[in-house]
């Protein structure tokens, strides 16, 4: 089987089945959880059972893909998780140091928000856009970073413009998740596709926000945001200087950034696709 024809493959059957992942969020999810919810299973089991089944599109996929048994490592799930803990925590002292000195603690604040908001939301929301929709794309194919991760970018990005019906805000919240998303999807990559970096990182960064009450939606303010640009930056050093102590290439360079080589694709998924 020619690359040219796998990669077409495998971009059409990932691509197709986002979109049966993404129609069933928009439609499907309020009443799937208010079903389950309704059964007595508890808010928040509803919540990540509901999560579960809108991503069963993405998980027949990855079975036509890969198999059941290498799901995990194409996902980016096999590797340490030790090591996404660490590079998480070290990043976001800044926001968790600065917000518990400029902010007060969110009284509002429940398990309930916690378990939904942070712990749900970094894990889902990674799995389904990083570790399948960008890392599909990119890691099995010859698109290259910027194709990879424009669409599942744009559609995070857009997923969280109902913060706000202000023109400016609205403009400031799609920008700020579009970057993220693309940050999320920088360390992935550097990090050998070990989903765990962008996860723990995903979930400390929305725990800080929603401990110190540091903003009412995803843009913020501007201390908030001095805080955040900090983790960022040292997330974006501290991958730089575990890459040159390992010596190992960036994974993001010029030739990787809009077609990769051929010789840079695998040869060949489990079961093959096309």
């Amino acid at each position: 089987m020619s690359m040219l024809r796998r990669s077409v493959g495998i971009t059409l059957l990932t691509l197709l089945a986002f979109a049966g992942y993404y129609a069933l969020k928009e439609w499907a999810f309020a009443p799937l959880y208010h079903l389950l919810a309704g059964w007595g299973i508890g808010n928040v089991l509803a919540y990540f059972v509901t999560y579960i089944l809108i991503g069963l599109p993405i998980l027949g996929a990855m079975v036509l893909l890969h198999g059941l048994r290498p799901m995990p490592e194409s996902l980016g799930l096999a590797q340490g998780l030790g090591r996404g803990v660490g590079l998480a925590l070290l990043a976001t002292l800044p926001m968790l140091v600065g917000y518990a000195w400029v902010f007060s603690f969110n009284q509002d604040l429940s398990w309930q928000k916690v378990m939904t908001g942070a712990v749900a939301a970094a894990f889902f929301e990674e799995l389904y856009f990083r570790g399948f929709l960008f890392g599909q794309l990119f890691r099995y194919t010859r698109l290259g970073f910027f194709p990879a991760l424009i669409l599942g970018a744009l559609i995070f990005a857009s997923g969280h413009l109902y913060q706000s019906q202000d023109p400016a805000t609205l403009v400031g919240i799609f920008l700020t998740t579009f970057m993220g998303a693309g940050l999320f999807a920088w360390v992935y990559s550097e990090w050998d596709f070990n989903l765990w970096t962008a996860i723990f990182l995903h979930f400390f960064m929305n725990l800080f926000w929603m401990l110190f009450a540091a903003g009412d939606n995803a843009l913020g303010g501007g201390y908030a945001n001095v805080f955040r640009i900090l983790t960022i930056a040292l997330a974006i050093m501290g991958t730089l200087l575990y890459k040159r102590r390992q010596g190992l290439p960036l994974a993001i360079r010029r030739e990787t950034l809009w077609m990769k080589p051929a010789s840079m694709v695998p040869t060949q998924t489990n079961p093959p696709v096309g």
